[in-house]
């Protein structure tokens, strides 16, 4: 018999809220520096496209937990400028590495992040129907991302593992530090 999650706290849907508010604020840092280096070379033009179309996806996700963040009166991340400044570093380093590496960020990210969103769904269907709902809907749109990723090639990409565990673990440290600052 499967025990069911405690009902979240407004303490708890605060740091959900600011986590993901962050995040998605970082995803769309990532890719608009990823499109800043491959949107300056026709070559690499339709990456740029793809991305921005990804990219689109993040900014409405960010757009929702931004009015999230006002209707419930929580406060955003101390942490964003910096995460901004991070975030689109990474987008310019992995680009400037080639489309595999690029890709690979994404994989990476949305990894940590469905993962995110799934623990989340599970810890609020009961008490936040409603939010719960809108984080199955971005993490589909995630997963999406991931996949997208993995068919260009992410797991091609120089020193894919490596990269792999770096963006995996400095995302898991964004998420903790973000919960509380």
């Amino acid at each position: 018999m499967s025990k069911t999650p405690p009902r979240p706290n407004a303490a708890r849907i605060a740091e959900i809220l600011r986590v993901d508010h962050a995040g998605e604020y970082g995803a769309v840092a990532i890719y608009r520096g990823q499109q800043a280096v491959f949107g300056r070379h026709a070559k690499t033009r339709q990456i740029a496209k793809e991305l921005a179309e990804m990219e689109a996806e993040e900014q409405k996700h960010l757009d929702a937990f931004d009015n999230l963040l006002l209707e419930r009166n929580v406060r955003p991340t101390a942490m964003t400028p910096l995460w901004n400044v991070a975030g689109y570093g990474l987008g310019v380093v992995t680009a400037l590495m080639g489309e595999k590496a690029a890709h690979a960020c994404t994989e990476a990210v949305e990894n940590v992040i469905e993962k995110h969103y799934a623990s989340q769904i599970e810890e609020t269907k009961e008490s936040e129907p409603e939010l719960s709902a809108a984080f199955a809907q971005f993490r589909e749109d995630e997963l999406a991302h991931r996949d997208h990723a993995v068919a260009q090639g992410a797991h091609e990409a120089p020193a894919y593992a490596l990269l792999s565990r770096a963006i995996t673990a400095g995302c898991r440290v964004a998420i903790k530090i973000t919960e509380k600052i």
